[in-house]
């Protein structure tokens, strides 16, 4: 009779890890990685280059699920061992945007290092979600007065400022709408949350003549395009015809007359979600944002599960970055929020957007894996 085949030591402890996996959420956004791959295909290509920026993007996309593998296989508290680290490297880069940027569309926002080029207030993204969540899962006294709000929005206000003078205002209030998400969720008195809104709406005037000239003018032009028809109000005007015209099953992958006639402009990055619009229709459209909605849905699944205050913090911080760029990016090119510049998460071009957000997917499945002390 033949005797049964032992399995390997490591089967059981390999099947294990494998069944805490969401694939749900991996397979959202690979599906969203494909999708954004495609879009930027049809914004980029021409005659010249008929496979436009698509080889770029392969590279962004071999390093970005690199790092999605590297930040899942690692152990999440380790960050917040190294949340000083982070914090503090995180304003040495910002700061050296300032010093020694490169400037480019009247901002300065991006560094050189060698033939590369990273924009460091996308990374600070994910340091500000790691070392908010350490802050306050170590709090042992429940948030209850305006008071102990301080000690956080004033981690949060060293990186917001550096970064509202590149200039970079939707990055800014990125940062606010992740300290708000994060603060709710540790269970902050709307009251409290109410007065530092209303703080921040009051000072506003005070900061009109940090704003630049061109950000003022979007503004303007958010509430009437027809103040600048062919400065500053022509992408809102283009993006909105772009969006229009697609109708409910779009113009065809590929036919989008906006788009290759580039009467859209930065349509490979900023207005991605106009080229869909136009090319796959209003039936594009919402398959995209259902793909984001279950992105966001596993993620707040994730914080629900979490082992600890950190991983769950983690989790919704994560939720909250990509919600907000969502809602802005979508908004603004339909004209229902200001152009600020914020790119569409996945699909827009852009490596270093890419890279933090597959890295910030990284970490929800770290949490996930450990979730029953799972260790690699």
């Amino acid at each position: 009779m033949i005797g049964r085949v032992a399995h390997p030591a490591s089967a059981e402890p390999l099947r294990r890890r494998l069944r805490e996996i969401d694939f749900v959420m991996l397979c959202a956004v690979l599906a969203l990685i494909a999708l954004g791959s495609l879009i930027i295909l049809s914004a980029s290509r021409s005659a010249e280059a008929p496979l436009g920026l698509l080889r770029v993007r392969a590279l962004q996309v071999g390093i970005s699920v690199a790092l999605l593998v590297a930040f899942a296989a690692m152990p999440y508290r380790a960050l917040a061992d190294a949340w000083k680290l982070i914090y503090f490297g995180n304003l040495v880069l910002l700061a050296l945007v300032g010093a020694i940027g490169r400037t480019s569309l009247g901002a300065q926002r991006w560094l050189s290092v060698g033939p590369l080029s990273i924009q460091p207030s996308e990374f600070a993204k994910l340091a500000l979600i790691i070392t908010l969540s350490k802050l306050l899962s170590e709090r042992r006294e429940p948030i209850r007065r305006f008071a102990d709000l301080i000690p956080f929005v004033a981690h949060v206000a060293p990186s917001a400022v550096l970064v509202f003078l590149q200039p970079d205002l939707g990055t800014s209030l990125v940062f606010v709408a992740i300290l708000f998400a994060l603060l709710f969720a540790a269970g902050t008195p709307l009251r409290s949350l109410a007065i530092v809104g209303a703080a921040g709406l009051a000072a506003a005037p005070f900061c009109w003549h940090l704003v630049k000239p061109y950000q003022r003018m979007r503004l303007a032009v958010f509430l009437d395009p027809s103040l600048d028809p062919l400065g500053a109000g022509y992408n809102l005007i283009q993006s909105k015809i772009a969006v229009g015209s697609g109708k409910l099953f779009g113009k065809g992958v590929f036919e989008g007359t906006q788009n290759a006639l580039q009467f859209l402009p930065m349509q490979h990055t900023d207005f991605a979600f106009s080229v869909l619009g136009e090319e796959m229709g209003f039936v594009g459209a919402i398959g995209a944002l259902a793909l984001f909605l279950i992105l966001l849905w596993r993620a707040l699944r994730t914080a629900a599960v979490a082992q600890d205050g950190f991983g769950a913090y983690l989790a919704v911080g994560v939720a909250a970055m990509i919600a907000v760029h969502v809602f802005v990016n979508v908004g603004m090119t339909m004209g229902i929020m200001p152009v600020t510049g914020i790119p569409l998460p996945f699909i827009s071009h852009g490596g270093t957007s890419l890279m933090t957000n597959s890295a910030a997917i990284g970490l929800l499945f770290s949490v996930l894996l450990r979730r029953q002390k799972i260790h690699f």
